[in-house]
């Protein structure tokens, strides 16, 4: 009867224990960021981001678990390990798929979605003094001026407002106003949306190159469990 094939056997342990690897870093520095306040106050990191980073735990963890399983399944030649190991991955690549098949149906609620959260921000615009001084800054450096009515998102009272106000090397450019007060005429929320459209290419890379992973992962641990079946 025919063995398990050392390169094969070997070469699925490297791949997941870096893998495993890869987890440990993104569950470490994800619980760091949730319970470090010196972390959070030196990357601004407050409330909203929370659920960003609930999110990076679980993938770490469900990665680690990958890992540990591919890892010991290699090693050790144990079908139940490699058997979970490519049911868990199957059920990663397949919600991947699945997300990106809703995505494409539902992209036009998905812009409802992205409209609706940018009320949101235009109401913290008016009642969050934080939220007022970080959106200043981010009016500057991406010379905006509000998330769609300009200087009307903001706050009459607001005294942060100047953000809207063009910089002295900026007046008389397209992106300054040239009647009245010299404010930035372009919204911040189309320096948003123009953000995520020229990051979808990265975004859509990083997809297919972790679904290539996984397809390759599939495969090595389904020709290993069969050696081992075999053997």
């Amino acid at each position: 009867m025919a063995g398990v094939s050392s390169c094969m056997k070997y070469s699925m342990f490297i791949f997941n224990f870096i893998f495993w690897v890869c987890g440990c870093i993104i569950l470490g520095v994800s619980i760091w960021l949730r319970v470090s306040k010196s972390a959070q106050e030196e990357l601004n990191i407050d409330d909203s981001f929370f659920s960003g980073i609930y999110l990076l735990i679980a993938v770490g963890s469900i990665i680690m678990v990958l890992g540990f399983l591919g890892c010991c399944g290699a090693i050790k030649e144990s079908q139940c390990m490699l058997l979970l190991f490519f049911i868990g991955l199957l059920l990663i690549l397949l919600l991947q798929i699945v997300a990106g098949i809703l995505g494409a149906v539902y992209q036009s609620k998905a812009e409802s979605a992205m409209s609706n959260s940018f009320q949101g921000i235009v109401d913290q615009l008016k009642t969050n003094i934080t939220f007022q001084q970080k959106f200043r800054e981010f009016e500057k450096k991406n010379k905006c001026c509000g998330l769609g009515n300009g200087e009307k998102d903001w706050d009459s009272s607001a005294s942060v407002k100047d953000g809207c106000l063009c910089l002295k090397e900026d007046e008389g450019g397209s992106d300054c106003s040239s009647t009245g007060k010299k404010i930035y005429t372009k919204s911040c929320r189309d320096v948003i949306v123009d953000f995520f459209k020229s990051h979808m290419v990265i975004l859509m890379g990083i997809a297919f190159g972790f679904a290539f992973i996984e397809i390759f992962g599939l495969v090595f641990s389904m020709s290993l469990y069969c050696q081992i079946q075999r053997k």
